[in-house]
């Protein structure tokens, strides 16, 4: 049986990812933040998986920290076997206008979306060049291909991934490791229910579909992306906007 890790699954588009896995046949395991209401959301993510008749795991981990990102790839690797798909889906927000932000919030959301990914990458690369095989999907998002006003640290956060998701495909093709990135547009999530009506009116008046897209139609392409049907993708960024861009 196939292994996939997602962090920050317990909710939104991760918990999304980890169930469309366990559909697909792979054990997951759940990355969650250390915190007992997200482990309480990661606990419900994992009995939905297990639905499937897949093996499915909570492990708490701070993604940000290097120490966690190791004992969690170790405990996985020991627990699981192998490590076939790696999905880095962690991320916060902590909006300002760059004149207002402080850098604690730059900081912030630096080390939790970006510095996560160079984490995890790490770490399970060392798994998957002894296996010779692995699918490394990471969540970047339309902001690191446009810019947004208001997130500059978060469009720093998910344009660095790009670059990131690039170069580790270059480095690894050799072992047969791929690794892609989605960027995806106005999505239906915890983040996005907060935004006012108005921002949200003004948000879709650029999108071409006139529409949210679901969590599930991200989950669709990230399956795609760890399969075995993706085997001659890797360094691509697939924007998931309902046409955002055109």
């Amino acid at each position: 049986m196939a292994t996939a890790i997602i962090t920050g699954a317990s909710q939104g588009i991760g918990a999304c990812i980890a169930e469309r896995l366990a559909k697909d046949g792979f054990d997951v395991v759940i990355n969650h933040y250390p915190s007992d209401s997200d482990r309480e959301k990661a606990l419900a993510v994992a009995e939905r998986c297990r639905t499937y008749g897949v093996k499915a795991e909570c492990v708490p981990a701070d993604v940000s920290d290097f120490g966690q990102c190791e004992a969690m790839v170790k405990q996985v690797k020991a627990e699981f076997g192998s490590i076939d798909a790696l999905v880095n889906n962690a991320g916060i927000t902590k909006d300002g206008l760059l004149a207002r932000m402080k850098e604690s919030d730059y900081d912030a959301v630096i080390a939790v979306n970006q510095k996560s990914v160079y984490n995890m990458m790490k770490h399970v690369c060392s798994v998957m060049m002894k296996q010779r095989h692995g699918r490394i999907v990471n969540v970047s998002s339309v902001a690191g291909l446009y810019g947004n006003a208001g997130q500059v640290n978060y469009s720093a956060s998910k344009a660095a991934i790009i670059g990131m998701t690039k170069t580790v495909a270059k480095e690894f093709g050799s072992r047969n490791i791929t690794c892609n990135a989605v960027a995806p547009g106005f999505i239906h999530t915890p983040m996005t229910d907060v935004l006012s009506e108005e921002l949200k009116n003004k948000m879709l008046g650029a999108v071409a579909l006139g529409r949210y897209g679901e969590p599930e139609e991200i989950a669709s392409v990230v399956s795609f992306l760890v399969s075995d049907d993706s085997s001659y993708v890797t360094g691509q960024v697939i924007e998931i906007s309902g046409g955002l861009s055109m």
